[in-house]
């Protein structure tokens, strides 16, 4: 039978035409330039090619180490749950570090200066509003370590934000007056975070409950700081540690937390 090359090449242009679609529809991610009190930043972007429209999208804020490969890891879960992630760049220029004192010095040059700090989120949180696919109505942020002290600030600051979720973040004091925090805020919290120290912790309980604001405490019992991160026992730290009871536990609560807040009116 001779072959009908008609048909042949209609074939063809099908399998071409899925092989594009499966490329296509699956995670993008794009690394974003853009500049903030003069400093170049690089953030990092995902989002699933397959929902249509405009989205929630959620800020994901880095460890004290730098935008490094554990937190866009984070960015790309949230954009295979159907959001818009960008992890914005807290140091400049995408840069990492795996020395503690050099992250130490990094997060206080920018965590020493509140108004900085904030700015510094507020100017990832515009990037992530200016996406086409972004609904700029329905935006939360996260945030670990460092980036889960930063999300509690950036609450903080007034930003048209759903809500916040700090995943092990040293506790922020709420401001004196809350009448301009829009976001829910949801801390989640190791039992045996030595960083904590107990009465911090009652303190800020305190705080928190005379200041009105939205706010919820999960602890995970036996949790160290850093228990979201499969990397922390190889920190040499030993403060820090991985559990991955608490890791599901803690992302499951974040996602019932996005829930509610991205269907409430």
């Amino acid at each position: 039978m001779k072959p009908n090359y008609k048909t042949t090449l209609a074939l063809i242009t099908i399998l071409i035409a899925m092989f594009g679609s499966t490329v296509e529809a699956g995670i993008t991610t794009k690394t974003i330039a853009y500049v903030d009190q003069g400093q170049s930043l690089q953030g990092y972007l995902a989002f699933d090619d397959a929902v249509k429209g405009r989205r929630p999208a959620v800020l994901v804020v880095h460890e004290w180490w730098g935008l490094n490969d554990y937190v866009r890891k984070r960015v790309e879960q949230l954009a295979g749950l159907g959001y818009v992630a960008f992890a914005p760049d807290m140091y400049g220029k995408g840069r990492v570090t795996e020395h503690p004192k050099e992250a130490g010095e990094w997060a206080t040059q920018v965590s020493k200066n509140t108004e900085f700090w904030r700015q510094r989120a507020l100017a990832g949180l515009a990037v992530l509003k200016n996406q086409p696919q972004t609904d700029p109505s329905r935006i939360a942020a996260i945030g670990y370590c460092f980036g889960g002290s930063t999300v509690q600030q950036l609450a903080y600051s007034g930003a048209e934000i759903r809500g916040v979720v700090s995943f092990h973040g040293a506790l922020q004091m709420p401001p004196q007056s809350s009448a301009a925090v829009k976001s829910r805020i949801l801390i989640c919290q190791g039992g045996a975070d030595p960083f904590v120290k107990p009465q911090q912790f009652q303190d800020y309980l305190a705080a928190m409950e005379k200041s009105g604001l939205d706010y919820e405490v999960i602890v995970y019992s036996g949790a160290k700081h850093a228990f979201t991160n499969p990397d922390a026992d190889k920190k040499g730290m030993a403060p820090l540690g991985y559990s991955p009871s608490a890791d599901r536990r803690s992302w499951a609560d974040m996602k019932l937390f996005f829930d509610q807040i991205f269907s409430a009116k």
